[in-house]
């Protein structure tokens, strides 16, 4: 069985009045992804920062590389954890390799690795140049290659997107999948959910400091009972002659189709050979985070333990 690299046993966490976290478990173990989303206030940074240790569990357990993060004898392994926060700042009067060989120097990392991660954000023209001249997205680049020093084993990357291109997030998420084969857990916090779901292994959603909901994407949308949409070309004058695909359908080529029967439904699209083509789209991760919000607000939403 994995190791658990990070555990969340019933964790509460107020602030004053404000129940910021309530009853979370949680289980990463290592060479795991997972995605935690939601909407601002949900509970997000406050449970990174009782991983990193910055702030105290009011109640529950909390356990990171076998150690509580408040306890002293955490400081040895804070070298092997990467953060990138939701708002990254540096000091804007260092030159983009002076801030990484700083933070090199803070995690007892190889100096060796400054040039080839600003070379791997895409920063090598600009790494002699003051931050105070870099963008919003190039300070963002920065922040990245901040939290990939010291080849962590536990990264908490909050809003790692923010600022970047399409070409930059596509590099960002193969270097999520490289560090992830690499044997890194990793915890990835993102409003921007189109193209995240391919590099999670599980996800958790938080409304109001609880969780929601949690598991694999398949689980969610097991839980959800969400459609899969099946579009046809070529063969739409037929499908009402058909009774079995008749019943599912929403429009003259396009059937909304039970998880549990999407095969059975593909196998007799097939059959027909006027059939052009055939498009299959699952519920995406966007369908499923606002199909158990929703269900949050009507008080109905199930809550699995993650």
């Amino acid at each position: 069985m994995s190791e658990n690299i990070v555990l969340l046993e019933q964790v509460n966490k107020n602030y004053q009045q404000l129940a910021a976290l309530q009853n979370i478990d949680l289980k990463l173990a290592a060479g795991e992804v997972l995605g935690l989303f939601g909407h601002n206030g949900a509970g997000k940074t406050t449970m990174m920062k009782l991983i990193l240790g910055i702030i105290k569990a009011g109640s529950g357990k909390v356990s990171v590389f076998g150690v509580d993060p408040q306890n002293k004898k955490a400081w040895s392994s804070r070298k092997k954890i990467g953060y990138l926060p939701e708002n990254v700042s540096f000091y804007d009067q260092l030159t983009g390799f002076e801030v990484l060989t700083y933070f090199a120097r803070l995690k007892s990392a190889d100096k060796k690795q400054v040039a080839a991660l600003l070379d791997q954000v895409g920063l090598s023209f600009a790494e002699n140049r003051p931050v105070r001249t870099y963008s919003k997205g190039m300070r963002q680049r920065l922040g990245l290659a901040q939290a990939f020093l010291g080849d962590p084993k536990l990264l908490l990357l909050d809003e790692p997107t923010v600022g970047l291109d399409p070409i930059a997030t596509q590099e960002f998420y193969a270097s999520v999948d490289q560090l992830r084969s690499n044997g890194a857990s990793i915890i990835l916090c993102s409003h921007i959910l189109p193209g995240v779901e391919q590099h999670i292994d599980r996800a958790m959603i938080l409304s109001g400091g609880k969780s929601v909901a949690a598991g694999t994407l398949s689980t969610l949308r097991d839980i959800a009972q969400l459609p899969v949409s099946i579009k046809t070309q070529g063969i739409n004058e037929k499908l009402l002659d058909n009774k079995k695909l008749a019943a599912f359908m929403v429009a003259p080529n396009l059937l909304h189709v039970p998880e549990s029967e999407k095969i059975d439904v593909i196998r007799e699209l097939m059959s027909f050979k006027k059939l052009t083509d055939l498009q299959v789209e699952t519920p995406t991760l966007a369908q499923i985070y606002h199909y158990f919000l929703e269900n949050k607000k009507a008080g109905t939403t199930q809550e699995k333990a993650l």
